[in-house]
Protein backbone atom coordinates (compact mmCIF):
# COMPACT_ATOMS: atom_id res chain seq x y z
CA UNK A 1 0.00 0.00 0.00
CA UNK A 2 1.33 3.44 -0.89
CA UNK A 3 1.91 5.82 2.00
CA UNK A 4 -0.56 8.38 0.63
CA UNK A 5 -3.28 5.72 0.49
CA UNK A 6 -2.35 4.46 3.97
CA UNK A 7 -2.42 8.03 5.32
CA UNK A 8 -5.85 8.74 3.82
CA UNK A 9 -7.22 5.43 5.12
CA UNK A 10 -5.76 6.04 8.57
CA UNK A 11 -7.22 9.54 8.70
CA UNK A 12 -10.65 8.21 7.75
CA UNK A 13 -10.37 5.46 10.37
CA UNK A 14 -9.20 8.02 12.96
CA UNK A 15 -12.32 10.12 12.39
CA UNK A 16 -14.69 7.15 12.27
CA UNK A 17 -13.37 5.05 15.16
CA UNK A 18 -11.69 7.05 17.93
CA UNK A 19 -13.32 10.26 16.71
CA UNK A 20 -16.77 8.79 17.24
CA UNK A 21 -16.00 6.60 20.28
CA UNK A 22 -13.89 9.13 22.22
CA UNK A 23 -15.29 12.37 20.81
CA UNK A 24 -18.81 12.24 19.41
CA UNK A 25 -20.33 9.79 21.92
CA UNK A 26 -18.94 11.59 25.01
CA UNK A 27 -20.22 14.86 23.56
CA UNK A 28 -23.62 13.25 22.90
CA UNK A 29 -23.72 11.90 26.49
CA UNK A 30 -22.60 15.11 28.21
CA UNK A 31 -22.78 18.00 25.76
CA UNK A 32 -19.24 18.55 27.07
CA UNK A 33 -20.87 20.52 29.85
CA UNK A 34 -18.72 21.07 32.92
CA UNK A 35 -20.49 19.94 36.06
CA UNK A 36 -19.59 21.42 39.41
CA UNK A 37 -20.04 18.62 41.93
CA UNK A 38 -19.80 19.65 45.57
CA UNK A 39 -17.36 20.36 47.02
CA UNK A 40 -15.90 21.93 43.90
CA UNK A 41 -12.44 22.44 45.45
CA UNK A 42 -12.10 18.66 45.79
CA UNK A 43 -12.54 18.24 42.04
CA UNK A 44 -9.64 20.54 41.08
CA UNK A 45 -6.92 17.85 41.24
CA UNK A 46 -9.21 15.43 39.40
CA UNK A 47 -9.88 18.00 36.68
CA UNK A 48 -6.13 18.59 36.26
CA UNK A 49 -5.56 14.82 36.08
CA UNK A 50 -8.34 14.63 33.50
CA UNK A 51 -6.75 17.26 31.28
CA UNK A 52 -3.40 15.42 31.52
CA UNK A 53 -5.05 12.08 30.63
CA UNK A 54 -6.95 13.69 27.78
CA UNK A 55 -3.83 15.31 26.31
CA UNK A 56 -1.68 12.20 26.79
CA UNK A 57 -4.34 10.00 25.22
CA UNK A 58 -4.62 12.24 22.16
CA UNK A 59 -0.82 12.36 21.73
CA UNK A 60 -0.45 8.57 22.00
CA UNK A 61 -3.38 8.03 19.65
CA UNK A 62 -1.97 10.32 16.96
CA UNK A 63 1.52 8.81 17.34
CA UNK A 64 0.12 5.26 17.03
CA UNK A 65 -1.89 6.13 13.92
CA UNK A 66 1.14 7.76 12.29
CA UNK A 67 3.20 4.63 13.07
CA UNK A 68 0.71 2.48 11.17
CA UNK A 69 1.32 4.57 8.05
CA UNK A 70 5.08 5.11 8.37
CA UNK A 71 6.23 1.85 9.92
CA UNK A 72 3.44 -0.55 9.00
CA UNK A 73 2.57 0.67 5.50
CA UNK A 74 -1.12 0.30 6.22
CA UNK A 75 -3.95 1.43 8.46
CA UNK A 76 -5.44 0.38 11.80
CA UNK A 77 -8.62 -0.62 9.97
CA UNK A 78 -9.07 -4.39 9.50
CA UNK A 79 -10.02 -3.81 5.85
CA UNK A 80 -6.59 -2.27 5.07
CA UNK A 81 -4.14 -3.75 7.61
CA UNK A 82 -0.46 -3.03 7.88
CA UNK A 83 2.02 -4.97 5.75
CA UNK A 84 4.63 -4.95 8.54
CA UNK A 85 4.23 -5.53 12.26
CA UNK A 86 4.29 -2.20 14.12
CA UNK A 87 6.59 -2.52 17.16
CA UNK A 88 8.19 0.90 17.73
CA UNK A 89 6.97 4.10 19.37
CA UNK A 90 4.23 3.42 21.93
CA UNK A 91 4.16 -0.22 20.77
CA UNK A 92 7.50 -0.75 22.54
CA UNK A 93 5.68 -0.28 25.87
CA UNK A 94 2.31 -1.95 25.31
CA UNK A 95 0.67 -3.91 22.48
CA UNK A 96 -2.62 -1.95 22.51
CA UNK A 97 -1.73 1.73 22.87
CA UNK A 98 -4.58 2.92 20.65
CA UNK A 99 -7.23 1.26 22.78
CA UNK A 100 -5.64 2.47 25.98
CA UNK A 101 -5.40 5.98 24.54
CA UNK A 102 -9.09 5.99 23.58
CA UNK A 103 -10.06 4.93 27.11
CA UNK A 104 -7.67 7.55 28.56
CA UNK A 105 -9.36 10.25 26.46
CA UNK A 106 -12.80 9.20 27.73
CA UNK A 107 -11.65 8.99 31.37
CA UNK A 108 -9.88 12.34 30.93
CA UNK A 109 -13.12 13.92 29.76
CA UNK A 110 -15.01 12.38 32.68
CA UNK A 111 -12.60 13.92 35.18
CA UNK A 112 -12.04 17.25 33.43
CA UNK A 113 -15.77 17.82 32.94
CA UNK A 114 -16.85 16.45 36.31
CA UNK A 115 -19.00 13.88 34.47
CA UNK A 116 -18.57 10.58 36.35
CA UNK A 117 -21.12 8.90 34.09
CA UNK A 118 -18.45 8.80 31.39
CA UNK A 119 -16.45 6.41 33.59
CA UNK A 120 -19.07 3.73 32.99
CA UNK A 121 -18.89 4.39 29.26
CA UNK A 122 -15.07 4.13 29.45
CA UNK A 123 -15.44 0.72 31.14
CA UNK A 124 -17.76 -0.48 28.36
CA UNK A 125 -15.35 0.77 25.68
CA UNK A 126 -12.40 -0.84 27.48
CA UNK A 127 -14.21 -4.17 27.74
CA UNK A 128 -15.27 -4.06 24.11
CA UNK A 129 -11.81 -3.26 22.82
CA UNK A 130 -10.23 -5.95 25.02
CA UNK A 131 -12.67 -8.53 23.64
CA UNK A 132 -12.00 -7.39 20.05
CA UNK A 133 -8.22 -7.47 20.57
CA UNK A 134 -8.31 -10.93 22.11
CA UNK A 135 -10.91 -12.47 19.81
CA UNK A 136 -9.92 -10.95 16.47
CA UNK A 137 -6.66 -9.00 16.43
CA UNK A 138 -4.37 -11.41 18.27
CA UNK A 139 -5.33 -14.47 16.16
CA UNK A 140 -5.15 -12.37 12.99
CA UNK A 141 -1.68 -11.02 13.83
CA UNK A 142 -0.53 -14.54 14.75
CA UNK A 143 -1.62 -15.84 11.34
CA UNK A 144 -0.17 -12.85 9.46
CA UNK A 145 3.19 -12.47 11.24
CA UNK A 146 3.74 -15.87 12.91
CA UNK A 147 6.89 -16.18 15.00
CA UNK A 148 7.59 -12.45 14.75
CA UNK A 149 4.28 -11.63 16.43
CA UNK A 150 4.69 -14.41 18.97
CA UNK A 151 8.07 -13.02 20.04
CA UNK A 152 6.58 -9.54 20.28
CA UNK A 153 3.57 -10.86 22.23
CA UNK A 154 5.85 -12.59 24.75
CA UNK A 155 8.03 -9.49 25.20
CA UNK A 156 5.42 -6.70 25.39
CA UNK A 157 2.32 -6.77 27.62
CA UNK A 158 -1.10 -6.28 26.08
CA UNK A 159 -2.65 -3.86 28.57
CA UNK A 160 -0.30 -2.74 31.31
CA UNK A 161 2.57 -0.69 29.77
CA UNK A 162 6.13 -1.74 30.45
CA UNK A 163 8.17 0.65 32.54
CA UNK A 164 11.04 0.58 30.05
CA UNK A 165 10.57 0.23 26.30
CA UNK A 166 11.36 -2.97 24.50
CA UNK A 167 14.56 -2.50 22.53
CA UNK A 168 13.99 -3.38 18.88
CA UNK A 169 16.53 -1.18 17.16
CA UNK A 170 15.21 1.78 15.25
CA UNK A 171 13.39 0.72 12.12
CA UNK A 172 14.23 -2.97 12.48
CA UNK A 173 11.70 -5.70 13.08
CA UNK A 174 12.17 -7.81 16.20
CA UNK A 175 13.97 -11.10 15.92
CA UNK A 176 12.15 -14.32 16.71
CA UNK A 177 13.69 -14.17 20.19
CA UNK A 178 12.24 -11.48 22.46
CA UNK A 179 14.66 -8.83 23.65
CA UNK A 180 13.77 -8.11 27.23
Amino acid sequence: MRKATAAAGSLAHFVLQPGVVAGLVPWWLTGWQVRHPAPSWAWTPLRVAGVVLLAAGILVLVEAFVRFVVEGAGTPAPIAPTQRLVVDGPYRYVRNPMYLAVVAVIVGQALALGQPGLLGYAAVVGGGTAAFAHGYEEPTLQRQFGAQYEAYRRAVPAWWPRRHPRQTGRGRQPSARPQL
